[in-house]
């Protein structure tokens, strides 16, 4: 059997609102086997047609997922028409059409697509990650974990950490930052460079009154490239607590120039800090 890899991303977390680029590698192709001779030329053309006909249906899927990619859902969406029209079978199809209906918010759609690529490939963790996240979105927090334990618990899983990020973040929306933390931890020990990592790990010390550790990450998280408003308004927050004047003036000059215009550098002029 000859495969041909197919990158496109998974849904999961940026800052709780948009999709992190989570990486699914998928392998693509057919086989060729061969019997008797005029079974064999039988079988040879069938499998011809077949390989002609996937092949067409991989385009499209390639075609739409840089589609979503640069945001164009539309578009994207009527590639994942023709290549279910070229290839109804094809689960991956099916699969990242629920992330293009995730990403246009119509998570109805989006379920009904992920379910039925996981009806068709029963045991793919990825999928299953992604009808997690879909699930949470929907605030239906005890299948989310649920389906997050099953891509979990699948021995081949690569993106692990991935997925424990997600459960944890999931756990925190369903109000239970106690059984979240550990999760979110761990996961932040194993990828200390992750930024949404960082805030999450931050934001559950902070709210648990351990200024000193929260003080630990946010720093790190808004020395980087990956600072963004809300991860600088809770470092403003942090330094406050601890009467760190100079940091907080730092930080709230960052939050200026960068988002001027954000809810969290009006909510700082306004002096909001326990919004």
């Amino acid at each position: 059997m000859n495969g041909r890899g197919l990158e496109w991303r998974r849904a999961g977390l940026l800052g709780g609102t948009a999709a992190t680029l989570l990486v699914a590698t998928m392998g693509l192709g057919g086989c060729v086997s061969t019997t008797s001779t005029s079974e064999a030329d039988t079988s040879q053309m069938a499998t011809t047609v077949d390989t002609d006909v996937r092949r067409r249906a991989r385009i499209r899927l390639e075609l739409a997922a840089n589609y979503l990619q640069s945001g164009q859902t539309n578009v994207a969406l009527d590639e994942i028409r023709q290549a279910l029209a070229a290839d109804p079978t094809f689960v991956d199809a099916y699969h990242l059409r629920g992330l293009i209906y995730m990403q246009m918010n119509d998570l109805n759609q989006a379920e009904e697509s992920l379910n039925r690529a996981l009806g068709m490939r029963a045991n793919d963790p990825d999928i299953m990650h992604n009808l997690g996240w879909l699930l949470c979105q929907k605030e239906q927090y005890a299948r989310a974990e649920a389906m997050f334990d099953k891509a979990l618990a699948v021995p081949t899983y690569q993106d692990r950490n991935k997925t424990q990020m997600s459960k944890g973040v999931c756990l925190v929306r369903a109000g239970k930052p106690d059984q979240a933390e550990p999760i979110l931890t761990r996961a932040y020990e194993l990828d200390a460079g992750n930024p949404i990592l960082g805030y999450e790990v931050a934001k559950l010390k902070f709210d648990k009154g351990d200024l000193k550790r929260s003080q630990f990450y946010m720093r790190r998280l808004n020395s980087s490239n990956f600072a963004t408003a809300d991860s600088l308004w809770l470092g403003i927050k942090v330094e406050r607590g601890l009467g760190d004047h100079a940091a907080v003036r730092q930080l709230a000059e960052q939050l200026r120039r960068r988002f001027p215009d954000s809810r969290q550098m009006l909510a700082y002029e306004r002096g909001a800090f326990n919004e």
